[in-house]
């Protein structure tokens, strides 16, 4: 992935978009969605990561019979708190908070180009698998993050309603009760499911949002107001 130049503050929020280059689709069988959370988690790390070594001691891990409490020691130095995630099918959205100098170009850097390695390897392909740059966004206020955190994790209703963003939801539980399930997205885990718990820091947004329910309630009324501007906007062609 090329260098990029933009410079991120250290405590600051941004909400970042990746995406497949000429939008093609980044993700084409469900290992490839699990490579990618694999990757966010292990390459959130100050230290050199080999994606090869690390699945080794995973695998050593789970086999482990002296382990008691179920849950691998978390011994990463992170550059970066992922607050929220979602996979699409051509591309991702990531709400990070950079804790390192250089944290969000050096993650971003290594999400990348090891995922293309990936990619590239088992479709047999060469070349860019992501655009030139990831798109960022500076978050300056808890508004512009709830409705940051909102907007990625609702994202997905797109594979239900396809054209949402454009002319609202039409069945808003529909899209509720999918986005409660969709599994590539950090939304479960905030809902208090265990979905993939270690891969985002919770404690930061659940505070702002004021709790589980709240969240939910948020994220809800949001989808239903979506639905309103739908209303909205047949009726102006009646």
């Amino acid at each position: 992935m090329p260098y990029r130049k933009d410079q991120f503050t250290n405590n600051e929020i941004y909400h970042i978009t990746l995406r497949g280059i000429d939008e093609k689709r980044i993700f084409r069988d469900i290992h490839d969605y699990y490579r990618m959370i694999f990757s966010v988690y292990e390459f959130n790390n100050v230290k050199p990561v080999s994606i090869q070594h690390r699945r080794k001691e995973r695998e050593r891990w789970k086999n482990s019979k002296s382990l008691s409490s179920g849950i691998e020691e978390d011994k990463r130095e992170r550059i970066v708190d992922i607050l929220a995630f979602v996979w699409m099918p051509n591309h991702i959205h990531l709400l990070l908070n950079q804790l390192q100098e250089g944290g969000i170009t050096k993650f971003m850097r290594k999400v990348g180009t090891g995922f293309a390695a990936y990619f590239n390897k088992k479709y047999n392909k060469s070349g860019y698998v992501f655009q030139n740059r990831f798109f960022s966004l500076r978050i300056d206020h808890n508004e512009q993050l709830k409705n940051a955190f909102t907007y990625i994790n609702v994202n997905p209703a797109s594979l239900v309603e396809p054209k949402w963003k454009e002319f609202g939801i039409k069945d808003s539980d529909k899209v509720i009760n999918f986005l409660e399930n969709y599994k590539w997205s950090s939304y479960q885990d905030y809902l208090g499911r265990d979905n993939f718990p270690s891969v985002t820091h919770r404690g930061f947004i659940t505070n702002i949002f004021g709790g589980i329910n709240n969240i939910q309630r948020f994220v809800d009324n949001w989808i239903l107001y979506k639905k309103e501007c739908r209303a909205e906007f047949l009726n102006e062609f009646d």
